[in-house]
């Protein structure tokens, strides 16, 4: 049964409040994306620029690979826990990512020129945003190619981590190719998933405004992923 033949079972009024929603619930996934990432830059920046900061991370293997794990805790807890979170708790667990995600990331400040940084950045936004487009649109379906983009993505990173210890420069080339194609796909994917499940939100409430968080908790999570893979292709070091 497809979208029409599920409202069209739906009362009128109903019907009303689900057409009225879905905007308002679509502005939310893209606000709450953006406010991320300004948030994860902004930190970066300031992390990098810290030398305090800086050092108590990098230096400190506790510190660092206690971060790493806080990032992947809440990721994983702010999706498995959603529907017994309170929309202002999965909020702060949000920003509290977006902050520990952009401290781990602000080596990037260091490891490359402030020029390439912003052009890669700039280059991400382009890619992101017509790939989001495409994904929006398109009247394909993109659930058969998501399930594949995923199998690629745990075969990226069981090659990442085997490339720890082989240190392939040819295989670092490949993994970053391979992992922006990957993102580019997922990006259209996820934002026909997210376009599909608003649709059928009953309305603009607290449960509906949560899984458009979600939803931009996974767009971030493509737009963050691509950025730094098109930034070890194209970034130029320090």
């Amino acid at each position: 049964m497809d979208y029409e033949e599920l409202t069209n079972a739906v009362p009128r009024d109903r019907q009303l409040e689900m057409q009225a929603a879905f905007p308002l619930l679509m502005r939310k996934v893209y606000l709450w994306m953006t406010m991320a990432l300004v948030i994860t830059g902004f930190t970066a920046y300031y992390v990098a620029h810290s030398e305090t900061i800086l050092t108590a991370i990098f230096t400190n293997q506790i510190v660092f690979w206690g971060l790493l794990i806080a990032e992947l805790g809440l990721v994983i807890g702010l999706s498995a826990a959603i529907n017994r979170l309170s929309l202002s708790t999965a909020t702060l667990m949000f920003v509290l990512y977006s902050v520990i995600n952009g401290a781990t990331m602000s080596f990037i400040f260091l490891a490359y020129t402030s020029s390439s940084v912003t052009s890669v950045f700039l280059i991400t936004a382009g890619t992101f945003a017509a790939m989001a487009l495409i994904g929006y649109f398109t009247k394909t379906d993109l659930t058969s190619m998501g399930k594949i983009l995923m199998m690629a993505l745990i075969g990226i990173i069981i090659a990442s981590v085997v490339n720890i210890f082989m240190k392939s420069s040819g295989l670092t080339v490949i993994l970053n190719y391979l992992g922006v194609l990957v993102f580019v796909g997922l990006t259209a994917y996820d934002s026909q998933k997210i376009k599909e499940m608003l649709l059928m939100a009953p309305d603009a409430g607290e449960t509906s405004q949560k899984l458009a968080l979600l939803g931009a908790l996974s767009l971030y999570l493509d737009f963050i992923n691509l950025f730094l893979y098109l930034l070890r292709i194209f970034g130029k070091r320090e």
